[in-house]
């Protein structure tokens, strides 16, 4: 997953949908209510203290009929919205997105790109760490209940998914995000059982930290500037680092659209250098979303939705309005700002960004969630649950499909769509995925990645098949 950043290229610009954001949840938000998913009580009982094991019962994965459906869904939400972002990345070099020639665009083309930004950079992934870190109190609540022990559980997975995003990242496409995610799912065993109050501390640290780097960043060069020789020398050296990426992302391109395989993975080589250094300033954004998930995790925040519906409406009225000033903020400046160059359009581009991207993800959770009290759109938004359960299976899916129709070894397609044709490959990709994902998973347990996971994890064949399931059990 990768994103477009909006912080400026001169220290270092991550990259779009899923990378580089720094942003802002507004504590008062989440304060008015508990939440948004229906669980049982038991299952988010979490203990100050693990209980006493003389023998721990064998840990075994998460039956399809203890599942949370509602989750799910929002899981495949978000996947959706991952291609979204990212579709344009899988046919640009990431050196081309960051430092390129802001060409004129027309209107669609303009109109998709803003569309695109407003609606979609920043957004999923954070849905997507948030809940990444609610499923690990889940499971943390249910490794309790079971007298199993959780934390050689929890970094067996995060080992098993570091060498999945290692694969992934190398071998098919730099934008992997799974990477981060084993490592800062790690990070959360520190947080795991910190109390909801603390986790509010640490979620606001963690939340203006890229933002102060920003600035002191900003302000050192604006200090730089002062004298006619520190102003011209702070120029020079911006227009030759642009000049010098520009001509890095010219020869990418080339490569990735021509390309054997062989020598596609030395340009994807090369760009994880890139990747690694951006991602201590990604850190902090998802870091961010999975605290808050391990709060609403915390603070039972899933239980009993329909009788908590006034305060998922708030959420959604609070995450509405902040969503649309912030986002408003972030592409009007950031659209008609220098990205290569530190400006205060720029930053506050940035801050913008900073409070619409996670508003917006907490709003479109809220809307599911409202969504989903009403029968008729609940069998609706129900077809992405199967893309949800089978998250990991989908999200790899849509690299082998898209760098298979983009790169010199596939079908060679490589910058021949424009923003308009991506939004709309988005859509048929992804509804072919809800097929793909129902039918799946009418016949089988797990989808085949969430099964190598699983598999690898508890050290154990799991059983894939319903039908051989459902035999044991009779």
């Amino acid at each position: 997953m990768l994103a477009r950043a909006v912080r400026p290229v001169w220290y270092c610009r991550a990259t779009r949908s899923t990378f580089g954001r720094n942003f802002a949840t507004a504590p008062h938000v989440i304060n008015h209510g508990p939440g948004l998913f229906l669980v049982k009580a038991e299952e988010l009982t979490m203990p100050p203290q693990e209980k006493a094991i003389s023998a721990p019962a064998i840990a075994t994965p998460v039956a399809p009929a203890q599942r949370i459906e509602l989750i799910d869904a929002l899981r495949g939400f978000a996947i959706f919205g991952i291609l979204l972002v990212n579709m344009e990345l899988f046919h640009q070099s990431i050196f081309t997105n960051l430092w390129g020639a802001n060409e004129p665009l027309g209107p669609v083309e303009q109109a998709a790109r803003w569309f695109i930004a407003f609606f979609g950079e920043g957004k999923f992934y954070s849905t997507f760490s948030f809940l990444f870190a609610l499923g690990m109190a889940l499971q943390f609540a249910r490794a309790q209940s079971r007298q199993t022990t959780f934390v050689r559980f929890w970094l067996r997975r995060m080992a098993v998914l570091l060498a999945i995003g290692l694969i992934h990242a190398y071998l098919f496409w730099i934008g992997d995000i799974l990477i981060l995610y084993a490592g800062l799912g790690a990070v959360l065993l520190l947080f795991y059982r910190r109390r909801p109050k603390t986790l509010m501390i640490w979620i606001v640290v963690f939340l203006l930290v890229p933002l102060l780097i920003n600035l002191g960043l900003f302000g050192l060069i604006q200090l730089a500037r002062l004298s006619p020789d520190g102003a011209a020398m702070v120029d020079n050296a911006l227009a030759e680092q642009q000049a010098l990426q520009q001509a890095i992302g010219a020869d990418a391109d080339r490569v990735y659209a021509t390309g054997s395989f062989g020598e596609v993975t030395a340009v994807r080589t090369r760009e994880m250098l890139f990747m690694f250094s951006a991602w201590p300033f990604m850190a902090f954004n998802v870091l961010t979303m999975m605290l808050l998930g391990l709060y609403a995790g915390q603070r039972r925040s899933f239980e009993e939705l329909a009788s908590r519906l006034p305060q998922v409406r708030r959420i959604w009225a609070w995450g509405l309005a902040l969503g649309l000033i912030g986002n408003g903020l972030y592409v009007l400046f950031g659209e008609f700002s220098t990205r290569s160059m530190p400006s205060a359009p720029l930053l506050i581009s940035l801050l913008g960004q900073t409070v619409g991207a996670p508003a917006f993800s907490l709003f479109y959770m809220a809307t599911i969630a409202l969504l989903w009290q009403h029968p008729t759109w609940q069998a609706r938004v129900a077809h992405l649950a199967p893309v949800g359960r089978m998250a990991l299976t989908n999200y790899l899916l849509q690299t082998v499909i898209c760098t298979t129709l983009f790169y010199g070894y596939g079908f060679g397609f490589y910058n021949s769509i424009g923003i308009a044709g991506g939004i709309l490959l988005t859509v048929a990709i992804f509804a072919l995925q809800i097929v793909i994902s129902g039918w799946w998973l009418r016949r089988f347990r797990f989808g085949p990645m969430e099964w190598l996971w699983r598999t690898l994890t508890y050290g154990r064949r799991q059983p894939m098949s319903l039908h051989a399931v459902h035999a044991r059990v009779s």
